[in-house]
């Protein structure tokens, strides 16, 4: 039985922003803390495909860790592994964001529904989409391989909705902190339970 392993990754913290949506799509990163980047890359497994979303925050904390003493077995970008596009949002408050649509039913844990579209952005609907079909293609190309993805929150939420069959709205309510980690493995076969196990989730290295 071919294992796939996959250890996420949430990106180092984005500086500044507290309490607003980043100003941008792609912000960068705070890599400093070398000490929390050795922990992690001491985390890491051995002979791992490293994948990263492309934005500037994920390529900055993959090679953070890399630079901390992990060696990866390749390295790839795939875009469908990042955030959430909160389009015409970014640079906003969130609870303006909340507050300035009632139409919208309120979620209890996030600013947003898993079915709420910003204009010129996607819902997290949309992110959990192409997240469960970047997941399924990877595997299928790297079954028995170990995978590191350096990804975001949104994107981790979502892996795990995928693996857990979980409502989106419920999906939402998964804390993920910057630099934790996160395992979710793929088991190929026969039987209930399904193909995905969830080993940890937002763990500090």
């Amino acid at each position: 039985m071919a294992i796939t392993r996959w250890t996420f990754v949430r990106h180092a913290p984005v500086i500044g922003g507290d309490g607003m949506l980043y100003a941008t799509h792609d912000e960068p990163a705070d890599c400093s803390d070398t000490a929390a980047f050795a922990r992690v890359a001491r985390a890491m497994p051995k002979e791992a495909l490293l994948v990263t979303s492309g934005l500037k925050r994920t390529e900055a904390t993959a090679d953070a860790i890399v630079a901390a003493g992990w060696t990866p077995w390749g390295r790839t970008i795939d875009g469908r592994l990042a955030e959430q596009h909160y389009g015409e949002w970014h640079g906003r408050d969130r609870a303006t964001i909340e507050a300035g649509a009632p139409q919208r039913q309120r979620h209890r844990h996030w600013f947003t529904t898993a079915d709420d579209q910003p204009p010129g952005g996607e819902s997290f609907r949309d992110v959990a989409a192409r997240v469960a079909a970047a997941m399924e293609e990877l595997t299928a190309r790297h079954p028995g391989r170990a995978i590191v993805a350096v990804s975001h929150g949104g994107a981790i939420r979502a892996a795990l909705a995928h693996a857990l069959a979980l409502d989106l709205d419920r999906a939402l309510t998964i804390s993920c902190a910057n630099l934790s980690l996160t395992r979710i493995d793929h088991f190929p076969g026969e039987g209930l339970g399904g193909d995905w196990r969830t080993v940890f989730v937002n763990v500090r290295a």
